[in-house]
């Protein structure tokens, strides 16, 4: 995190990101992994929309406290809104759900930033609260998730197993190849259905007990102690002693190192002529992705807004996990014990398939990627 006139610098890696594993520091300042301006490799860096703060304005009660108390009380209204559409007598299911993804977000942010800036805070307090958000985001995210991939899946389903290739509509002139395309399409028609209907009731079932474990969730005494000191939150931030008054390095420094562990992630993903199908490598990505979103959050406490450059990016990066996701939900289901050959089959081609869109996202990330340098590395 710098501003337009700092030099680019190399800081050692701290510890790694809440539920990850240590990153590996760059070894010197000007390898793949340090960011650039602008870089003949790669695109020049897009203004930051909200432009940089003076910089003695960049102090935890200047910058950091009112950006906690702001996600804090985002937090608790979006709470309120759960209530109020989540009632027996209210049928707005769609507004309950829109409030829930709102709430998992300000928890999101506020559990990252409570990560990233937690030397300028109170450190007790900040590793409870954010152990006890990171609870909250992930019992809310699963029936969200569940509901995605079942849709993302009977969708690519209907996709493979729709109309005939022109091949076998007798388009093109007969020959090995048609007749192949039309035989392999046949028999994918015929398992097509069951498979669709194998995962709708496995994901069903899994997305409704992900609905019970939400609501027991948000009744149970944890949540409450959560919702509390939020609340607490929303009106006083527990700084660290000595941190009132400090410079902008209280901020920077932290945002700063949150950039190059980032940075250092994606200059160490494999490179793109790596074989297919490599799902060793999946977690390397998921790793990446997490690292984007914590440089995202410190990205707007520091400078009042994420980095528009690194939009398309993180795009990226939620297609991989979804198509990661999905092709292992295809594979869980064709392990079901006596499933007809034909389900096994269709199943087998979705997951093909959903391992392509893996390597499409990461195709797209490096195509997105503003700063080339940090992917040159071989």
């Amino acid at each position: 995190m710098r501003r337009p006139d700092q030099q680019t610098t190399t800081r050692p890696t701290p510890d790694a990101a809440p539920g990850t594993t240590p990153d590996t520091p760059p070894a010197e300042a000007t390898g793949p992994g340090t960011r650039r301006t602008a870089d003949a490799g790669g695109a020049a860096r897009s203004p930051d929309p909200a432009g940089p703060r003076p910089t003695g304005d960049l102090t935890t009660e200047a910058v950091l406290a009112p950006y906690l108390r702001g996600q804090a009380a985002e937090f608790l209204r979006s709470l309120r809104l759960h209530h109020e559409h989540s009632a027996p007598a209210d049928s707005g299911g769609h507004d309950a759900a829109a409030a829930t993804r709102a709430l998992r977000r300000s928890a999101r942010r506020i559990s990252g930033s409570l990560h990233t800036f937690r030397a300028a805070l109170d450190p007790l307090w900040a590793d409870q609260l954010r152990a006890e958000l990171a609870w909250l985001s992930g019992i809310l995210a699963r029936e969200h998730a569940y509901a995605n991939r079942l849709t993302r899946l009977v969708e690519a389903l209907h996709q493979l197993s729709g109309p005939a290739l022109p091949a076998a509509r007798g388009v093109r002139a007969a020959g090995e190849s048609a007749a192949s395309d039309a035989q392999g399409r046949a028999a994918l028609g015929v398992g097509a259905a069951r498979a669709g209907a194998l995962l709708e009731r496995r994901l069903t079932l899994a997305r409704t007990r992900s609905h019970s474990a939400a609501l027991q969730a948000l009744g149970s005494s944890r949540f409450h102690a959560v919702a509390d000191a939020v609340a607490l939150l929303a009106s006083d931030v527990p700084l660290s002693p000595g941190t009132s008054g400090r410079t902008a390095e209280a901020l920077l420094e932290p945002a700063e190192r949150a950039e190059q562990r980032l940075l250092t992630a994606v200059a160490a993903l494999p490179p793109d002529d790596t074989e297919p199908y490599n799902e060793a490598q999946d977690a390397s990505w998921h790793q990446a992705r997490l690292l984007l979103r914590l440089h995202r959050y410190a990205h707007e406490v520091v400078l009042g807004a994420a980095d528009p450059a690194l939009t398309g990016a993180g795009h990226a990066l939620d297609l991989h996990r979804d198509a990661v996701e999905a092709a292992g939900a295809a594979a869980a289901a064709a392990r079901t014990p006596r499933i007809a050959p034909a389900t096994a089959y269709a199943l087998g081609v979705l997951h093909a398939d959903q391992r392509h869109e893996v390597e499409a996202a990461r195709t797209v990330f490096r195509e997105t990627w503003p700063y080339a340098a940090a992917l040159s590395t071989p």
